[in-house]
């Protein structure tokens, strides 16, 4: 089977590997049929793991396929079914993940494509329980489901609690979970600000359901938001920028505020105001990655046509080089999938 692989930091390569071997007991072997990009891929080509990893490795968190085969034991999964993967190989047995928290699994072994190999490639086996069905939606939206939309669904309503009448800032509204936690926050009623990079990304989310669009190079976003809201501020921002966004966002909330953020792609440090923190009684909450119930939730929204992908393009294996460049330098709007 072809995969692709990081040889060494910034290096790509399109190998082929064997194809694996029978499932064993509780698992599936799923072949893989579309893998979405995220900043994630950039960042592991970059060399930038959190953990020691073992080169080469298989990139790729983000993916959908079909079973091909079930292993012993698997009896609520039928081959030919569709699915979603979920990006982290968790034990099961924690109590986190007993407890349904997935993302807080204290025995996990690393996310694919990061710490462990990914899922680009032709087939891969897995514990059946990391294969979450998805009846009802495309494959290249299925692919989109695991951190996409996962992500988003586990930040806006496990953690900052986003209802119906309140207002929401979404930084960089033209990334794959930008254009997600738009439509997400619009489902439940909530009133939505975003901000984007250039003029051309404006109708485009707009389109989705952004209540007011600021682009970011242009206007100093968080006095845009303080005119919108009259001063008061918003109920939650949704951040994963990070040190270029971070102070502003925290001044762009009301008293009483959250801001949830789930990454830092302009950098893993920034200062933040302790008096406007603890005088307004904001709540800044780190959120990673989602649960398979947050998985679950996105793909029923995404049957149900509540939600959608933004699907920038779709590429094949050999055109990864030049999407992760266009990821790097945010020249993108919603996701690049790749198709095997």
């Amino acid at each position: 089977m072809r995969a692709l692989q990081v040889l060494d930091s910034r290096k790509l390569a399109v190998v082929d590997l064997p194809d694996p071997p029978p499932p064993g007991p509780g698992e599936v072997q799923v072949r893989i049929g579309a893998v979405a990009l995220n900043h994630i891929d950039v960042w592991g080509w970059r060399g930038m793991a959190f953990a020691k990893r073992k080169l080469p490795i298989v990139v790729g968190v983000e993916a959908a396929g079909t079973i091909a085969a079930l292993g012993d034991g698997v009896s609520d999964r039928s081959v030919g079914e569709q699915v979603a993967i979920f990006g982290a190989e968790t034990c099961g047995t924690c109590d986190a993940c007993r407890a349904g928290r997935d993302n807080l699994c204290v025995n996990v072994q690393g996310i694919r494509g990061f710490h462990i190999d990914g899922l680009a490639r032709g087939a891969i086996n897995l514990k059946a329980r990391f294969a979450v069905p998805a009846p009802g939606v495309s494959i290249e939206a299925a692919a989109c489901a695991p951190v996409t939309f996962g992500t988003p669904e586990h930040m806006l309503f496990d953690n900052a609690r986003l209802r119906e009448g309140q207002t929401i800032l979404v930084q960089a509204g033209g990334s794959g979970i930008g254009t997600a936690a738009i439509q997400l926050a619009k489902a439940v009623g909530a009133t939505v600000i975003t901000t984007v990079g250039s003029d051309d990304k404006i109708e485009k989310a707009k389109a989705l359901g952004a209540d007011h669009v600021i682009n970011y190079r242009e206007d100093r976003f968080e006095g845009v938001v303080r005119k919108i809201t009259k001063k008061q501020g918003v109920d939650v921002v949704f951040e994963h920028v990070g040190p270029d966004t971070f102070a502003q966002s925290m001044f762009c909330l009301k008293r009483g505020g959250t801001l949830v953020t789930c990454g830092s792609t302009t950098g893993i440090n920034c200062e933040i105001n302790l008096f406007q923190l603890y005088q307004q009684q904001l709540r800044l909450i780190g959120s990673f990655g989602c649960s398979i119930r947050n998985l679950s939730d996105a793909l029923a929204k995404m049957a149900a046509g509540t939600v959608r992908p933004v699907i920038d393009s779709v590429i094949a294996l050999d055109e990864i080089n030049a999407a992760l460049a266009r990821l790097e330098q945010r020249n993108v709007f919603g996701k690049i999938i790749v198709t095997l």
